[in-house]
């Protein structure tokens, strides 16, 4: 009997190799929406929220309430770069493909919890060909952003289990914050957003280097 056989994962930094994808349409709508340059690091640190918390964010000067026309006119700008315009490729991390098969072979239940909109999940699952991997995905946008524990939650009451059977994995401070405030172990990964340092401040299981470090982390432990 597994100790964990769900495990639900972060898309971008932690399946998908699209940090610099991102980083740069949000530079992009920036610059172009509200005329402001923003840093790489800036940029970085909202990945992983939901798309109008992350603006809101990068722009404190633009108030969330008054403002709603401004945020939304960077967040339309930073959608259309994204999905249509930018040409920076946004690959599987290498080895990710293998990892599920070794996953799903094994028996564990797979889902997916994403600050991306439904729109930009699916294109991506579909370029990928991941669908048949998991049993369901929860998105910003359909649910509260992280780190609030809201698509975790829907995840767990839709496949019936506890968090106590659920293992979140992801690549940035916001996945395990999101863990931890629904009772969920979690594990980092350091090939994303955040460094083993940051990630450690959350009390996850194991920070690995690489997500195909997954399936021998498991076994091993026999979680």
């Amino acid at each position: 009997m597994k100790q964990f056989p769900l495990l639900i994962f972060d898309w971008d930094g932690t399946l998908v190799d699209s940090i610099e994808r991102i980083v740069t349409s949000l530079q992009h709508a920036s610059k172009q929406a509200a005329g402001t340059d923003i840093s790489e690091a800036q940029a970085k640190e909202v990945i992983g929220l939901g798309l109008m918390e992350a603006i809101s964010k990068l722009h404190p000067e633009l108030d969330a309430k008054l403002q709603i026309t401004e945020l939304s006119n960077i967040a339309d700008a930073y959608r259309q770069h994204y999905l249509y315009d930018n040409t920076i490729p946004a690959p599987l991390f290498s080895g990710v493909d293998n990892l599920l098969d070794e996953l799903c072979h094994d028996g564990y239940t797979l889902a997916i919890s994403t600050g991306k909109s439904r729109i930009g999940l699916d294109q991506s699952i579909a370029e990928h060909k991941m669908a048949d991997y998991f049993t369901t995905t929860r998105c910003a946008g359909e649910n509260k952003s992280k780190p609030h524990p809201e698509m975790l939650q829907e995840i767990l009451s839709e496949l019936n289990f506890s968090a106590g059977e659920a293992l979140m994995i992801g690549d940035s401070e916001h996945d395990l914050k999101m863990a931890n405030n629904a009772n969920m172990k979690s594990i980092g990964v350091t090939h994303g957003v955040h460094d083993a340092i940051t990630l450690k401040k959350h009390n996850p299981l194991v920070c690995l280097k690489n997500i195909t470090e997954l399936s021998s982390f498991l076994n091993h432990n026999k979680l």
